[in-house]
């Protein structure tokens, strides 16, 4: 129910070099250890090295929560997405059909998100009660938390054009392929610097300028002094 592999070639693969990138298929179906457990592993194969700096997400049969996990396990469940999120890779997510539950707290961690014309986000339970995780968290981040809380009283999520509108979507596509030729699209940002930059957008909600301006500087100085050892302009 739950995979991992690298590519077989195709034109992300070969946009990002000799090394495939890490491929994730998380089955929705699964039970929530067994996904922190996948999430986990395939954290570790995008970090050891051997891959290129990027993880494609397919997201299969989503929706909404589908077993009764512990809070203990939906700690552990959370701690996984937090790491996903901040990985230091470039993560590509897509994702077709109702999406809810464990799916879309991984959808919501992604750098990119595509997202199939049948898409249909979830914020309930299975027994139809809003369901208090960090997905609330991210949707308030990114859509606002006016719209996020029309999102949760509503007894239907948007869908796929819905969902682009707010940005919680980057496109819609059906083609089976376009994961791969977006990662071959992004292929230019730098892991390590994808990461850095990510955290501070990220954190950006909730720090004040002058609590921001030093960890940007110390970025900007980290970047300029890689550009003049690489031997590339300054600016």
């Amino acid at each position: 129910m739950v995979t991992t592999s690298t590519t077989d070639g195709g034109p992300g693969a070969t946009a990002l070099g000799d090394e495939a990138p890490v491929a994730l298929e998380l089955d929705g179906r699964a039970s929530l250890p067994e996904l922190t457990a996948l999430l986990h592993q395939a954290c570790d194969q995008a970090e050891d090295g051997r891959h290129a700096a990027a993880l494609l997400l397919r997201l299969s049969n989503p929706g909404v929560w589908r077993d009764n996990p512990g809070i203990h396990e939906v700690n552990r469940w959370e701690r996984a997405v937090r790491r996903f999120e901040l990985l230091g890779a470039l993560t590509v997510c897509t994702v077709d059909g109702t999406c809810g539950g464990a799916v879309l707290d991984v959808f919501l961690a992604a750098d990119r998100r595509i997202a199939g014309s049948g898409l249909r986000i979830m914020l309930h339970d299975r027994h139809g009660m809003p369901w208090p995780g960090m997905t609330l968290y991210r949707l308030a981040h990114q859509a606002g938390a006016a719209q996020a809380r029309r999102l949760l009283l509503r007894g239907d999520g948007p869908d796929a054009e819905a969902a682009l509108a707010l940005g919680l979507v980057d496109e819609i596509s059906d083609d089976p392929a376009r994961a791969e030729a977006v990662l071959g699209e992004l292929v230019r940002v730098r892991s390590t610097e994808l990461a850095i930059c990510r955290r501070l957008l990220l954190e950006a909600m909730t720090t004040s300028y002058e609590d921001a301006i030093g960890p940007h500087l110390a970025a900007c100085d980290r970047s300029l002094r890689g550009r003049g050892q690489a031997g590339e302009p300054a600016l």
